[in-house]
């Protein structure tokens, strides 16, 4: 017994001088500002935090942090906020405990917003690991996202990639301690340690805290939610982080802290877009239900707050275990699912779906979505690419598979006239409307939505038939609306021996919405 306690005592001194120290996750960044930045890691052992950085590779300086402890035993994370940096500026650094030292990397503090600098940013979800498919968040990552910004930009990948969101399902247990190293951060340490990510939980998390202790999130969210929700301004882009699980999603103070942030957002002159990131959809084209009314509600708050303010907005989400393209119908809002990162795609047919007329791409497959923003002061715009990985049985080598541009000023497609009927008697079935052709004054615009509407009053408080056609519609892998040119509508049976009225508006592909139509009228006969 003797022996077999010197020897545990023996080998318990041996490993805290530092022989078995070493990383179990190596550095990667957290909340970023254009003056500040955190870098984590972890290692086996090690009350050391020390983060030596400066422009160049020789460093210099030198930042402690501090250290807590995780799994009750004598791993330990490691924080350490270093500031007074230059905004809008390169810096390499590394990180030590004890005798362990991590390589150099990278990171790029962020712009002001009267900057006016333009950035990319990347969002992808849904990464918990499929045991089918083990690899293939590693493969989005280093084969994906890091060999694509390589091939498509000059420089390194700090000057090319400002951060990346996560709207949850980051791993398939959060309450299972070694998922966060070996399912997450190892196959994702090349893009983290060089590119800040800001994650919200979704319901595979578990609300674990584990999430709470390997995240350092913005705190500026409701003190008793602490990073529960919080935002993120980068740039002219104000970036927010919500929690749609459950015990969450109905939360009074979610909302109030929501509606509140949106209107000091909307006194603020230098913020030109605003993203959300929640995990849950409002509607699901591949799984209906994974649907939620929370998601819902907000999106009904940021629609109101874009039209209301002029600036554009998006919600990105996850959970449905592919990727969606949508936007709001009267509104300059997308809807964007940008999963799946790892997780086991949700094929076509697999389960409940829906054809909503919101979406006008769906797909069941692999990758992630490239945003650029353009931080122009004359003319701030955003566009959206999905960079597709495909699936088990068409492969993508990063091929762009759709893409959007949205400029936060009205660039409206001339009003469209009304052609037939006008002032005729026709037949209750089969009457078709017919207008003028798409026209702008803007370069390269072209018709990408068509609304129609009929009623019994000239102020169609009431309409009768309410249409919203776009100019694709990808559904269950066909394209739904080929060959429609927008321009005419067949309308649903009609009433005998009334007068009705209608009218019409077009949509350019960026969202920008003509005046309606001059207002026609026909009268119906069996």
């Amino acid at each position: 017994m003797k022996v077999n306690y010197y020897l545990f005592v023996f080998s318990f001194l041996f490993s805290l001088k530092g022989y078995t120290q070493k990383f179990l996750v190596k550095p990667y960044l957290q909340d970023a500002e254009p003056n500040s930045i955190k870098i984590m890691w972890e290692t086996t052992i090690g009350e050391e935090s020390i983060v030596e950085w400066g422009l160049t590779p020789k460093l210099g300086k030198k930042t402690k942090g501090k250290t807590f402890d995780i799994n009750f035993s004598t791993s330990k994370i490691h924080e350490v906020k270093i500031e007074g940096l230059k905004r809008f500026t390169l810096y390499y650094y590394r990180v030590t405990t004890g005798r362990i030292k991590s390589d150099i990397y990278q990171f790029k503090t962020p712009p002001f917003a009267i900057d006016n600098e333009s950035f990319k940013m990347i969002a992808m979800s849904d990464m918990q690991k499929d045991h089918n498919n083990p690899d293939k968040f590693s493969e989005i990552v280093n084969e994906g996202i890091l060999k694509y910004l390589k091939n498509e930009f000059d420089g390194n990948l700090p000057e090319n990639l400002a951060l990346v969101m996560i709207p949850g399902d980051l791993v398939e247990n959060g309450t299972k301690y070694f998922q966060w190293k070996d399912h997450f951060f190892n196959p994702s340490e090349k893009l983290f340690s060089n590119v800040p990510v800001y994650s919200v939980l979704g319901n595979h998390e578990n609300n674990s805290i584990f999430y709470f202790n390997y995240f350092s999130l913005p705190e500026n969210g409701t003190a008793a939610y602490a990073e529960h929700w919080w935002f993120k301004d980068y740039g002219n882009t104000r970036i927010i982080g919500l929690n749609s699980n459950e015990g969450y999603r109905d939360s009074k103070e979610q909302y109030k802290w929501l509606e509140k942030l949106l209107e000091d957002t909307a006194k603020n002159e230098e913020i030109d877009f605003v993203f959300a990131q929640l995990h849950h959809p409002f509607k699901s084209e591949l799984w209906i239900p994974g649907e939620t009314d929370f998601s819902g509600k907000v999106v009904k708050i940021l629609e109101e707050f874009s039209t209301k303010t002029g600036k554009p907005s998006i919600h990105f989400f996850g959970h449905t275990h592919g990727y969606s393209r949508g936007q709001s119908k009267n509104h300059k809002h997308l809807w964007i699912n940008v999963a799946s990162a790892g997780g086991a795609i949700d094929n076509w047919g697999e389960f409940e779906g829906r054809d909503y007329d919101e979406f006008t791409v769906t797909q069941d497959e692999y990758g992630f979505v490239m945003v650029e923003v353009d931080g122009s002061k004359d003319n701030p715009k955003l566009t959206i690419k999905r960079i597709s990985r495909g699936n088990e049985e068409t492969f993508r080598n990063n091929e762009v598979t759709d893409s959007i541009t949205i400029f936060k000023k009205e660039r409206k497609p001339l009003e469209p006239e009304t052609l037939a009927p006008n002032n005729e008697t026709i037949a209750i079935e089969g009457a078709i409307l017919k207008a003028s052709p798409f026209k702008s004054n803007f370069r390269n615009a072209f018709h990408a939505a068509s609304n129609w509407q009929i009623a019994e009053t000239e102020d169609f408080s009431n309409p009768v038939f309410d249409s919203w056609k776009q100019h694709e519609n990808w559904y269950y892998l066909e394209n739904r609306q080929k060959d429609d040119n927008l321009s005419d509508e067949k309308t649903k049976r009609l009433k005998p021996n009334t007068t009705y009225y209608w009218r019409v508006r077009y949509r350019d592909q960026n969202l920008n919405w003509s005046n309606w139509s001059n207002t026609a009228s026909f009268k119906t006969i069996e």
